[in-house]
Parts: structure tokens; C-alpha cells; sequence
């Protein structure tokens, strides 16, 4: 006998609750609950299951949902939460997918696209699975020191983490030179030179005990080794292990690079989903750059997976965004202001830029740079999943 999981439908929509518990009541494996005083009584049924299934119908005033949705993923890890609205923005998707909803469909919903959507949901909850983590691996990349990398990856994992509220990864696979430890001011236990040597041990529990924690966030960071030698014992094969590892335990993995192509660097760009490729703004630089994108090129990556950050810009340089674009034939997909003195100070205390003036431009834009960057995740799994002729408005929006 297959196992039967609870349910919840929350719809202000009286026909909307009755048609899906209808559709519920015909494909069976769920109990469908009711009768539910208000939202915090759905909450604490919720918590108290084992695994569960809550369809949210998304009003036009949807604050009040969306909020419950991050409460309830983040207090529930084994309730899969399915969103549905008659008014699909990608806003609104992205919104959703942000907050917690794995799963979204138009509506009015369609009886076949609803079955095939639980049986999906039902599938992964009766595989006695902790909850799935789809991991992203960002690289920040550049060959050429003082442009900003470090910098970069450090700010961008610490807002990914305040924003997602999921664990992230910041590794330090410098090296040579690795910096991370410094501008955050920490002093990690472990380093990556020692889980490496335990790979039988790289389960999520000896990952989350071992990696140090930064302050009450959910980043993570993977320092670099003390002493060159034990860098120089650590081959690509192992990067690539740690990688797949970290992806068992973390949303986002951000990885600082070594400034050289060797082959532990080629094998983290090789094993990201994105690559970003900070350059400021001057001719030594974007030749530098060009020169990258063409050897980007060389390897096979796709132009979509590599994007341009601009660092320390202003605006009345010499040099425009436009003639930037020009000579790259890429657009800018980022840039993050010239504030020294925010910066630096930054740096010299050992934190995060929002740390020092959560109000400064450059805080701000750092702030925006990791929503851009988990939106972009959110929307790409949009594409991939809703590119049919049924839902071609959408796609269309999306590329456009």
C-alpha cells in the first residue's frame, strides 16, 4: 500500500478550493486537510508533520502569502510548496520560487498538468529524501591582480546568504594568495587542504561541522591552505570532489580563483554554472579581458555562462559602459560603484561593505548585484522548465 501524505490548500477563492480538492480527491496518495482557523494553525500543523505537500493560490494582494511561504520553507524542509496564480508574472514567479515554492502553475489549473505535478511532488517526498538542494556554483575570475576579485566573491556570498536565507559557500581556491580569511577576519579551524584529505568524510554533516561560519549567516567559508605545500598536493580531480561535495550541502558556491590558468583553476571554471569576469575601467584592463573571453571561447563555454562586472565605476569616466560593450561585443551585466573609502575601511576592519554603511552606493549595489544573480538562477530554471507552446507567453517575457 503506497504511503498517503497530508496536505494543505489554501485558496481565498471558494471555487479554487473546491476545484482543487476535487482534482485531489481523484488522484489520491494525499490526505487533503481542512478546516483551518487561520494561517498560524496551518503552520503549526505543518510543523508537526513529517512530510507534506501546501498549495498556496496566490491573491493579487500576495505579501501576506509570500511571507507565510518563506516561513513555512524554512521551518519545513520536507513540505514541498506549490504556487499557483491566475495572474503569472515573472515577477510573481520569481517571487514565489525566491520564498520557498518549488513548483508554480497558472491558473485556472488544468487537471492534467495538476496530477502531473503531484505525482512529481509525491515522488520526491516518498523517497525518504532530505530536502533537495539545487545547487549553483558562481566563479569570480580574473587574471590580472587589483581588479577586485577577492572583493567581489566575498561581498557577493555574504548578500546571497542575507538574502536567500540558504546556506552558501565561499571557497578560497587561491592558493597561492588567498585573501578571504583577511577581509572577512576570520580564522577558520580547517581549511580546504584537510577535508581533502578526508574525502571518505565529505558527507553534509562533516562539511557543515568542519567550514567556518561567518557570524550569525548562513555563509560558510572554506579558507585556502596555510603552506604551499600542502597546496601543491591538492590536484583538479579533488577540486572537482570538494565541488560536487559542497553541492550536497549549499545553494550557492562562490569561488575566488587563482589568478593563473592552471588546471585546479580550469576545473572550477569548467564545473560553474556561472563565471563572473570583474575588469575596470582603462585599456590594459579590457584588453585583458578580451583576451579571457576569447580564450572562454577556446574552452567551449557557452557566452551566457561568463558575465561582465565592472568594479570601481563612475560615471563621468572617460570610458563609457557603451564603449566598454563595444570593444568586449558583451554586455555589462553588473556595475558596482567606485567608494574608496567605504572599501577600504572594509578591508581594513575585516568585513563586509553592508557592515560598514548598509546605506552606501556601494553597499546597495551589492546588495542588488546577489538579488540579480539568485533572480538569474531562478530564471533560467524558469526557461528550462516552461519553454512549451502552453506557457510560450511566459518563456517569451523571460527571453525578452
Amino acid at each position: 500500500m503506497s504511503e498517503e501524505i497530508s496536505a494543505i490548500i489554501l485558496s481565498e477563492s471558494e471555487q479554487t478550493l473546491s476545484l482543487l480538492s476535487s482534482y485531489g480527491a481523484e488522484f489520491g496518495k494525499y490526505n487533503f486537510l481542512n478546516e483551518f482557523d487561520d494561517l498560524s494553525d496551518v503552520f503549526n500543523t505543518l510543523s508537526s508533520l513529517q512530510k507534506s505537500l501546501l498549495v498556496v493560490d496566490l491573491p493579487q494582494d500576495d505579501a501576506k502569502y509570500l511571507e507565510f511561504i518563506q516561513n513555512v520553507a524554512s521551518s519545513c524542509p520536507n513540505c514541498k510548496i506549490l504556487a499557483i496564480s491566475d495572474t503569472p508574472s515573472v515577477d510573481l514567479i520569481v517571487r514565489a520560487m525566491r520564498a520557498g515554492a518549488k513548483d508554480f502553475l497558472s491558473a485556472p489549473v488544468i487537471k492534467s498538468e495538476f496530477f502531473e505535478t503531484l505525482e512529481r511532488i509525491y515522488s520526491k517526498l516518498s523517497a525518504n529524501k532530505s530536502a533537495e538542494t539545487k545547487s549553483r556554483v558562481l566563479t569570480v575570475f580574473s587574471n590580472k591582480g587589483g581588479i577586485g576579485k577577492t572583493s567581489i566573491a566575498s561581498n557577493l556570498a555574504l548578500e546571497l546568504a542575507k538574502i536567500t536565507k540558504e546556506n552558501v559557500a565561499l571557497v578560497d581556491l587561491n592558493f597561492q594568495l588567498g585573501d578571504i580569511t583577511s577581509f572577512l577576519d576570520v580564522k577558520p579551524s580547517f581549511n580546504i587542504s584537510y577535508m581533502l584529505q578526508n574525502p571518505a568524510k565529505l558527507n553534509p554533516e562533516f562539511l557543515l561541522n568542519t567550514v567556518e561560519k561567518y557570524k550569525d549567516t548562513s555563509l560558510y567559508i572554506i579558507a585556502d591552505p596555510p603552506y604551499f605545500k600542502q597546496a601543491d598536493k591538492i590536484s583538479k580531480n579533488q577540486v572537482v570532489t570538494l565541488v560536487e561535495a559542497l553541492k550536497r550541502s549549499f545553494s550557492y558556491i562562490v569561488i575566488d580563483t587563482d589568478s593563473t590558468f592552471d588546471e585546479k583553476t580550469v576545473a572550477a571554471l569548467d564545473n560553474s554554472d556561472l563565471i563572473f569576469l570583474p575588469v575596470i575601467v582603462n585599456l590594459p584592463a579590457l584588453r585583458n579581458c578580451q583576451r579571457i573571453l576569447d580564450l572562454f571561447d577556446k574552452l567551449g563555454y557557452e557566452r551566457e555562462k561568463t558575465q561582465v562586472v565592472v568594479n570601481r565605476y563612475m560615471e563621468n569616466d572617460e570610458i563609457k559602459i557603451k564603449d566598454v560593450e563595444k570593444v568586449l561585443e558583451k554586455e555589462v551585466y553588473w556595475k558596482i560603484p567606485n567608494n574608496y573609502f567605504t572599501l577600504m575601511s572594509a578591508i581594513n576592519k575585516g568585513v563586509s561593505v553592508s557592515e560598514i554603511n548598509p546605506e552606501s552606493n556601494v553597499a546597495v549595489s551589492y546588495k542588488e548585484f546577489a538579488m540579480s544573480v539568485s533572480d538569474m538562477v531562478y530564471r533560467n530554471k524558469l526557461i528550462k522548465k516552461y519553454s512549451t507552446s502552453k506557457v510560450d507567453s511566459i518563456d517569451n517575457v523571460l527571453r525578452g
